[in-house]
């Protein structure tokens, strides 16, 4: 009988705590070090649940269920730019209410701008990264004790399928595939304190163009790595991709925050 190896569930183990890790150390490094309040931080946990997880999900059951969705689905360039420009319209406005209204007093300390972005990119770590590590964890234990039909008993058709599949993966995955996923999350939280800035930069110097700036950047990103992913590109060749494409978001965002006199300093020590 197939098992999942020891180093794989290491790793499993590894990524689940590096998911909250990872949010919660930028929260104390940007709190105690450089002086950023607490507000803008669970503002951008709270945006990310109500626009991403919860807006823009409806918005996908309404669009994708309709006979349009079903062209869509069906063409990977159209799916790939859908799910793109919808990630990057609803999460971006979301940026910009948030600064608008709750946040509208964040301005006096510029390192706010990257406290929401840990907390709105901190909450997708933990929910994506995290979750899907302790189900695996969860399942290699099952796995491993012989209870791997406990798993699949009450399944039926494309439901046991899509299960046998996920078992045969994780009994056959490298520990590497799953530490992969950690360094994707800790691209897209670059990603999004990148995207922050774009948007925080935008409300404060009233520059529009930094808003539309933001969204098709991060639309670009999904589109492409989904486009990539849906015609068969290896995983490493995306993953280097969306490595490539975020440091220039990130390069240029950092030349904006210079250039609008952003600073960014320590306030303890």
């Amino acid at each position: 009988m197939n098992q999942v190896s020891t180093l794989s569930m290491i790793s499993m183990g590894f990524c689940l705590i590096m998911s909250a890790v990872l949010p919660i150390g930028l929260f104390i490094v940007l709190r105690r070090r450089f002086g950023a309040d607490r507000m803008p931080f669970f503002t951008g946990i709270a945006v990310m649940l109500m626009f991403a997880f919860g807006l823009e999900q409806i918005v996908h059951r309404l669009v994708l269920g309709s006979a349009a969705g079903t062209v869509i689905q069906q063409t990977p360039v159209l799916y790939a730019l859908y799910g793109g420009l919808m990630a990057g319209l609803f999460e971006e406005t979301g940026r910009l209410l948030a600064f608008r209204t709750v946040l509208r007093n964040s301005f006096k300390k510029d390192v706010n701008a990257l406290m929401y972005g840990a907390g709105h990119g901190g909450i997708e770590c933990l929910i994506i990264l995290g979750i899907t590590n302790l189900n695996n964890l969860l399942f290699s234990v099952m796995i491993n004790s012989g209870r791997t039909s406990k798993l699949t008993e009450n399944l039926s058709g494309s439901m046991l399928s899509q299960m046998e599949s996920s078992i045969a993966l994780l009994c056959t995955a490298s520990p590497a595939l799953f530490l992969g996923g950690l360094l994707e999350r800790m691209i897209a939280m670059a990603l999004h304190l990148a995207l922050s800035v774009l948007v925080y930069i935008a409300v404060k110097h009233h520059k529009t163009a930094l808003f539309s700036l933001a969204i098709a950047g991060h639309a670009l990103v999904d589109a492409g790595s989904a486009y990539a992913s849906l015609t068969g590109v290896p995983a490493f060749v995306i993953e280097t991709g969306i490595a490539f494409a975020t440091c220039i978001i990130c390069l240029l965002a950092g030349r904006i925050w210079i250039c609008e006199g952003c600073v960014l300093k320590t306030e303890r020590t």
